[in-house]
């Protein structure tokens, strides 16, 4: 039955005419086969030296909503990905309302961006994990069975499609996304500088200015970067 489903996907994929695995199209099929408003590919890796701090990338999005909702986590650093990715098993959310204990600052976000259920599926290769397949749907309910055995081939799909991305590139160098956030890793070095401290401490810092004012991680790092923002150990951000 899987590869039954498996081929029917493929040729979902294949509709226009173009034979070859691509994230932007599997993103567009999950739309199309699991009756979802967005989808969204993220990769992550182990940053050396970090503590529990992982890189991370956006690989592809569906929609602005798909894509706001990954620099979301990216930003708290909690949600569905990051759970996906620890735990090597997908994350089902039907309704996120009554899982805001879980994620408190994500949930609130997310349900602000709109979304009311969430689902992520890891891509990985045997025990190698590279990332997360991120769906969201703006109304409450569950994934069919059906919809889930698919959900769970377009993930492998995907994580195919990232592999051949990656084509030789580290699993630690993302400067081939569209969305590789340089910058974030630039500013946590500056920041940790600044404060004398971990690079945790440097990333935690910065969530929590973000989230206070209401920003991206991404902008605060930029003001970072452009040196309009600096941080010091003992008084709020200047």
């Amino acid at each position: 039955m899987s590869n039954d489903r498996r081929q029917h996907l493929r040729r979902l994929l294949a509709a226009d005419g173009q034979a070859d695995l691509r994230v932007d199209r599997i993103c567009d099929a999950c739309v199309t086969a699991l009756d979802i408003s967005g989808a969204g590919v993220t990769v992550l890796s182990k940053a050396p030296g970090s503590g529990s701090e992982h890189h991370r990338g956006l690989v592809h999005a569906s929609d602005p909503v798909s894509a706001r909702l990954e620099d979301l986590q990216l930003t708290v650093g909690e949600g569905p990905c990051v759970d996906a990715f620890a735990t090597g098993g997908p994350i089902l959310v039907p309704d996120l309302a009554a899982a805001l204990s879980r994620w408190p600052a994500f949930g609130s976000g997310a349900a602000g961006l709109g979304a009311a259920a969430v689902f992520s599926f890891p891509l990985q290769v045997g025990v190698v994990r590279l990332g997360s397949l991120d769906l969201y749907r703006d109304r409450p309910g569950l994934l069919t069975h059906e919809q889930v055995t698919d959900a769970l081939l377009l993930a492998d799909l995907a994580t195919q499609a990232v592999v051949d991305q990656l084509d030789g590139h580290a699993t630690s160098d993302l400067t081939w996304l569209a969305d590789s956030h340089v910058e974030i890793h630039q500013a946590v070095g500056m920041v940790k500088i600044q404060l004398d401290a971990t690079t945790d401490v440097a990333l935690l810092r910065l969530r929590g200015y973000a989230f206070s004012q209401g920003l991206t991680l991404s902008h605060v790092a930029r003001q970072v970067v452009a040196r309009t923002l600096r941080f010091t150990p003992t008084e709020e951000p200047a």
